[in-house]
């Protein structure tokens, strides 16, 4: 296994965004990029989309004074853009302009899932889930099909996915609560694969299920640590961003005794981890390293972006110093392969 971006042809670009005088966000949920590669960028305080050409000149924002608490970001084969809320419990789509075209869930109003506010909590709220619900409760992550349908991850207060038609039309939804098959303790992420899997970051059970097209379960994949989201290739592989787990912080799957940083992970198609980088060793807030990181994508050229929620995560309860607060957005640009000598 290959524990560098290098080995990849990945060079990290840390400085890459631009922002203009007056924007500001403390935290990066997400990021997604449309067919002309400009990355969105799913933004907290402010909570808004901003829309950079791929070389991280600014071009415009949307959503300013809609969202709650941003979370995921996808976009689909037209460029309109989906946006999940997990405190307002909405997924947005939105024109390439940012028009809202259509709102999935009620604003502001959870679904019943049997919540116990009272209930005590080891490792993590999601254990105050008493039973699934319908759409939505605490909605994590969006992904567009083949054919429109929307896939939706619901997860901080359910343990669900759901597919709507591309009209809105609630179509089918699965999971229970818990770590067994097809059970989910915090559905963080969703993606396709290119043979139509539909992969699911379970959160808090430290694995990826596997589902097919009908969500009918095929397996798991463990071996990594609190997954935030999930990246496919064209050629299946699955690049993950693993969120830190502090020393003490009590897991699903195992109690923690050692610091275990954040960190991304590159997965071939069947699962086994080929590529891994993080803070293992040194600075978690050097270039190329990892505080937060909650969200990432691929653009066509191959260059890979990671989003962090380091203020929420990191800085606001202390672990990292305030002076971290500007790791937030990374590019790892992929650098062509050297031409063999003649």
């Amino acid at each position: 296994m290959h524990t560098s971006a290098a080995s990849l042809g990945l060079r990290v670009n840390g400085a890459w965004e631009r922002l203009p005088p007056g924007l500001r966000h403390r935290d990066v949920a997400d990021v997604a990029v449309d067919s002309h590669d400009r990355p969105h960028l799913f933004v907290r305080h402010d909570s808004q989309v901003l829309v950079f050409s791929r070389e991280g000149e600014f071009q415009y924002a949307f959503g300013n004074g809609l969202f709650r608490m941003a979370h995921g970001i996808a976009i689909d084969g037209e460029d309109c853009v989906y946006c999940v809320d997990n405190l307002d419990h909405t997924v947005r789509k939105f024109s390439p302009r940012g028009e809202l075209l259509m709102t999935l869930g009620t604003p502001g109003i959870g679904s019943d899932t049997g919540i116990d506010p009272d209930a005590p909590v080891r490792v993590h709220s999601v254990e105050r889930v008493r039973h699934p619900g319908p759409p939505f409760n605490g909605c994590t992550d969006v992904a567009i099909d083949g054919n429109g349908d929307i896939l939706v991850s619901d997860g901080y207060g359910n343990g669900r996915i759901h597919r709507f038609s591309a009209t809105g039309e609630l179509l089918d939804s699965w999971g229970e609560v818990g770590s067994g098959p097809g059970q989910f303790r915090l559905p963080h992420a969703i993606a396709i694969a290119p043979d139509g899997r539909l992969l699911v970051a379970d959160r808090e059970n430290d694995r990826i299920q596997i589902f097919d097209g009908g969500g009918g379960y095929i397996g798991e994949w463990t071996g990594v640590q609190r997954p935030t989201d999930l990246a496919v290739a064209a050629d299946g592989r699955v690049f993950v961003s693993e969120l830190w787990r502090p020393a003490g912080n009590h897991g699903f799957v195992d109690d923690i005794t050692t610091d275990r940083p954040g960190r991304i992970s590159v997965l071939d198609a069947s699962g086994e981890v080929r590529v891994r980088w993080g803070a293992s060793t040194g600075d978690k807030n050097a270039p190329g390293n990892v505080i937060a990181p909650h969200g990432l994508c691929l653009d066509s050229h191959g260059d890979l972006y990671v989003a962090e929620v380091t203020y929420t995560f990191a800085v606001a309860p202390g672990l990292v110093p305030a002076d971290h607060a500007d790791h937030q957005i990374q590019k790892f640009v992929r650098t062509p392969s050297p031409r063999p000598a003649p």
